[in-house]
């Protein structure tokens, strides 16, 4: 693959994670908006809330099967529309049925578009033969900041989501469907690296199985990563409207520091690899978002808890892209099609992350304390520290020194 084409994708690639940042910032943060419009209890949010990593656990599941014969470019093509008119159906329903049929094409098309994302960030890492995966993911948490942002202005001129979500999706609509035909995010399957022809790096069972055995660490790690995301997704801004006393517009505040800061870690994340490794950079990760959290649990008002929120976001922020990335390093040796199944099968733990962490935060909450229940993500995320070594590798360089030939593009 040449040097401008691999510019070129990486480009398109980071465009796709920055649009799904914003149309995930932009559903996530008018939850209560969302409850208000369509009459939800709060008893049942959790539930409406919990049928979304379902459908996106299965997305994901059937995307890793789905790539053997469809490409994953073409994938994301179809996928990411998909996410985008879910979300203006979301605002432009009155019903209950109409956001359960919405969040369901939802929560499938996500699915399906964060594995086809992350499998051609894979990629392109190995084509690249250094860590780019934290940029995509920053790009991601761009997006995030993005629709934070706008959210909190809908907020605050009382904007109904009909008003809302509609007049931003169909833009980013528009936005996917011009820049992906031009930007192909795709990858030269046809191409072997020089060095992987021989049986021990071919696509097929052997390989799998290798990837299977590496992976349950990572798994697990992703997992406990996502149960404290998603209690900020999904949480964060009923918690400081409900219980803390927060404006609407303010609730929107925490998941905009989250993201803010989710970036920023993001941003000088492979920096902070290449000095002190993996291992050492995600055990700390995981100690500043244990202190975030109990700071938001024990905060007294809003502000301490947005605060706390900040503290969070920066110590998630290396945690997920380092789980990819491992994950491909430990599948590099066995093709594309080992890596594809590595990376969906690891997906689908961020959803039963998001499945386990969400309704049960929720449920904690209503029938114990909510601010007990924003105690649970810590202990979770410190049971990932044994796990950290899972990250370690040969070299912080992805592949582990089987990068592929680079070309250099002449014409």
């Amino acid at each position: 693959m040449t040097e401008a084409r691999l510019r070129r994708e990486r480009r398109a690639l980071a465009l796709s994670f920055l649009v799904q940042g914003a149309a995930f910032a932009l559903l996530v943060t008018r939850i209560p908006a969302v409850r208000q419009q369509y009459g939800i209890p709060d008893a049942l949010l959790p539930a409406y809330l919990a049928g979304v990593p379902v459908l996106a656990g299965l997305g994901s599941a059937a995307t890793g099967a789905l790539v053997a014969r469809v490409p994953a470019p073409t994938v994301l093509r179809w996928a990411q529309p998909v996410v985008l008119l879910a979300l203006a159906g979301i605002g432009a329903g009155g019903q209950a049925w109409h956001l359960g049929v919405a969040l369901a094409v939802f929560g499938l098309a996500v699915g399906a578009l964060d594995a086809s994302m992350n499998m051609l960030g894979v990629s392109l890492q190995r084509e690249y033969g250094r860590s780019i995966m934290l940029g995509f993911h920053a790009a991601y948490s761009l997006g995030g900041v993005a629709g934070a942002a706008l959210a909190w202005g809908g907020a605050r001129l009382g904007l109904p989501l009909g008003h809302f979500h509609p007049p931003l999706a169909l833009p980013l609509l528009a936005l996917v469907l011009l820049a992906g035909p031009r930007g192909t995010t795709g990858r030269d399957t046809g191409h072997r690296d020089a060095g992987h022809q021989g049986a021990g790096h071919r696509d097929g069972p052997d390989g799998r199985r290798v990837a299977g055995r590496v992976l349950l660490p990572l798994c697990l790690v992703m997992a406990f990563a996502y149960i404290g995301d998603a209690t900020v997704s999904n949480w964060s801004a009923t918690y400081l409207q409900d219980v803390l006393g927060g404006s609407e517009a303010l609730a929107t505040l925490p998941y905009s520091a989250y993201t803010a800061t989710t970036l920023l870690g993001r941003a000088v994340g492979d920096l902070a690899v290449r000095r002190y490794g993996a291992v050492a950079v995600v055990r700390g990760g995981v100690l500043l978002a244990s202190g975030g959290f109990a700071a938001v649990a024990a905060a007294p008002g809003p502000w301490t808890a947005i605060a706390g929120f900040t503290v969070l976001g920066l110590g998630l922020s290396v945690v997920v892209p380092q789980t990819f990335a491992a994950a491909g390093r430990h599948a590099a040796g066995h093709g594309h099609r080992a890596a594809d199944a590595a990376v969906a099968r690891l997906n689908v733990f961020t959803y039963a992350g998001v499945l386990v962490g969400s309704p049960l935060v929720g449920a904690l909450g209503e029938a114990w304390s909510p601010r007990w229940a924003m105690a649970l993500p810590p202990v979770l995320l410190l049971a990932a520290l044994p796990y950290a070594g899972s990250f370690a590798g040969h070299t912080d360089r992805y592949g582990g020194g089987h990068e592929r030939p680079r070309t250099v593009d002449v014409g």
